[in-house]
């Protein structure tokens, strides 16, 4: 239950910033809109608001925004045509379809935003406790893991990561001797530390993290810089992916649903990580040049700019209900690769 609570509201909230995005510029552009619907499929509650209907449809992943004049086939009442989104200026149309997935990203750093008002901005704490273990690195090797605390190195005292990096660089490829507390119980253990590029002895561990409180002003900074952050890695992986120097890792709605419950359990605020990290996925993903995402249409609008007469309504209508069919059959492709992995591999 919680596993589906947690992803009704990481979805829910993605796709309701995603597509508030297409509506109100919309609106401000002067385009009217016909329907706002969250999900695909039947309808399960309808509501009118002015000229708009508002749908919650049963499946929830997705949604869209139908606006007059995007169907050739579509009647429109004679005082309604100029209001159509084919009657709106290229760049109009262009920054309406670009305020989806830019909604994205707002969504992303309004929620590392809150994380750090709430949490605080996480530093190295100085203590000697571990909070991260680099596996195949020495000190998985021996048994150190997150949560132990360093208290001596080669029969050295230590009490703060410093001193304790300082003896560990100073003995590459060197067997040391290590007591760590895990709880109350002290363990000792044998490992031999690697040399790095830079001559260091190194046993692959990372100091555990601290939080300082931040005010208001600080926490929407960071919350930007954190965006833009998470968007160059995901970036720099994609491309890595693209050109085969890093393995395709593709997660459909089944590995992001558990995903989701395994950040529920682990709680509130992990939970809001991984839908700001979800939601920087949703708004790169959208901007692909690919038919039926918000990229593709985009790219019809500049080529329209570029040869100065739209394309034919029809044809491009088609493309993108190919390319949707496509992506569909990727879905499910990838949903049962998900499925083998989660239920029967693990």
């Amino acid at each position: 239950m919680l596993t589906f609570i947690a992803s009704v509201f990481v979805f829910g909230l993605l796709i309701i910033f995603h597509e508030f995005g297409h509506f109100v510029v919309a609106k401000l552009v002067g385009i009217k809109v016909n329907e706002f619907s969250l999900g695909f499929g039947p309808k399960l509650l309808t509501a009118s608001g002015g000229e708009t209907t508002y749908n919650l449809r049963l499946f929830p992943l997705g949604g869209f925004v139908n606006m007059a004049g995007m169907d050739p086939n579509e009647e429109t009442d004679e005082k309604d045509i100029e209001r159509g989104f084919n009657k709106k200026s290229v760049w109009q149309r262009i920054v309406v379809i670009f305020a989806g997935p830019l909604m994205n990203f707002f969504l992303a750093a309004l929620l590392f935003a809150v994380i750090f008002a709430f949490q605080g901005q996480p530093v190295a704490s100085s203590g000697t406790g571990i909070g991260d273990v680099n596996p195949g690195y020495p000190a998985e090797i021996a048994g150190l893991t997150a949560g132990d605390k360093i208290v001596a190195v080669d029969g050295i005292a230590v009490d703060n990561w410093n001193d304790m990096a300082k003896i560990i660089n100073e003995r590459p490829e060197k067997d040391i001797s290590v007591v760590a507390l895990r709880g109350d119980a002290e363990l000792q253990v044998e490992m031999t530390p690697i040399m790095d590029k830079d001559g260091l002895g190194k046993i692959g561990i990372y100091p555990a993290e601290e939080y300082v409180r931040v005010g208001l002003l600080q926490s929407i900074s960071l919350g930007v810089q954190w965006t833009v952050t998470f968007t160059v890695v995901i970036m720099e992986f994609l491309s890595k992916m693209i050109f085969g120097q890093a393995p395709a890792e593709l997660g459909g709605p089944v590995r992001i649903v558990n995903e989701i419950g395994v950040a529920a359990q682990l709680g509130f605020i992990m939970l809001l990580k991984l839908a700001a990290i979800l939601s920087l996925n949703l708004g790169l993903f959208n901007l692909f040049p690919i038919p039926a995402l918000d990229g593709s249409r985009i790219l019809f609008l500049v080529w329209e700019k570029i040869r100065r007469r739209p394309v034919d309504p029809v044809k491009e209508n088609f493309i993108h209900l190919v390319g949707f069919a496509l992506l569909i059959l990727l879905m499910l492709i990838i949903t049962y690769n998900d499925i083998l992995q989660i239920f029967f591999v693990n």
